[in-house]
């Protein structure tokens, strides 16, 4: 129990941070827990995230949690329910209303601090187009997206492409998603296996898998390292962008080309 108390005790620290937005939920909590009188409002941000912490800290809660059939690792989520932003932002207007002006300043110096330059993040960059996506996943999906509308294709994309092919053109099939890029969920696909597993690609292998899944397509990075030259198995490179090479798989495309003529017949 205690075991589970301090791993539980760990992960509120690593979701607070134990910086000074915390210091400034802390106050704008003890503003609330002193002045505000309405008891609906009480309960809300007073009085229910002390019950949520303490109850996330009770070690039979996480029991009850894993046993109720849902993940362990994401316990920390709920933590979600504890409505801080709206604490703070309230506390502070509680401040603001009276008109106390050391209560001002410490809010507004703890929400100076607090801040930072969200362009500084590592996680922004500068937009290159309207989808808010790399132009270089715009150009590859244009390429081998088919002219009718109605017809979809199947691609293998490197792990760095797949969001976002997925946010620009959902037609496009992959036989892999996001999924595939956490270790921990357990998940398993053959052409993930023969394509990013190896170090050098089987290319017998990665055909094997790819016609498996009927993938019209594989985009691979130049620097990928492959025991046989694509193109000597069969595969035709039909554009480089920008370091990317999209290669076709004529078997692939003549079998979905059958499957299409037998259902405009059937049609």
């Amino acid at each position: 129990m205690y075991g589970i108390f301090m791993e539980s005790f760990v992960i509120l620290k690593l979701y607070t941070g134990l910086k000074l937005l915390l210091g400034l939920a802390l106050l704008a909590w003890i503003v609330l827990l002193i002045t505000e009188r309405r008891r609906n409002v009480r309960i809300l941000l007073v009085w229910a995230p002390v019950i949520i912490i303490a109850l996330f800290l009770f070690p039979v809660s996480r029991k009850v949690f894993v046993a109720a059939g849902l993940d362990g690792e994401t316990y920390y989520r709920v933590l979600w329910t504890i409505p801080m932003g709206v604490i703070c932002c309230y506390g502070a207007c509680r401040l603001f209303e009276s008109r106390r002006k050391t209560g001002l300043v410490i809010t507004s110096a703890l929400i100076i601090l607090c801040g930072s330059l969200v362009y500084q993040s590592s996680y922004i960059t500068k937009a290159e187009n309207l989808y808010h996506i790399p132009d270089t996943v715009i150009r590859i999906c244009d390429r081998i997206r088919p002219e009718n509308p109605q017809e979809q294709v199947s691609a293998v994309m490197p792990p760095e492409l797949i969001h976002f092919v997925r946010q620009y053109d959902a037609s496009i099939h992959m036989p892999y998603g996001r999924e595939m890029l956490v270790d921990r969920w357990g998940y398993y696909n053959a052409v993930y296996e023969a394509m990013e597993k190896p170090e050098v690609v089987n290319m017998e292998e990665l055909l094997a898998a790819t016609r498996q899944e009927y993938c019209r397509y594989i985009v691979m990075t130049k620097e990928k390292a492959t025991d046989r030259d694509p193109e000597e198995c069969g595969l035709v490179l039909t554009a480089e962008i920008d370091g990317y090479r999209i290669y076709e798989d004529p078997v692939t495309a003549e079998t979905v080309k059958g499957w299409q003529k037998y259902y405009e017949e059937e049609e």
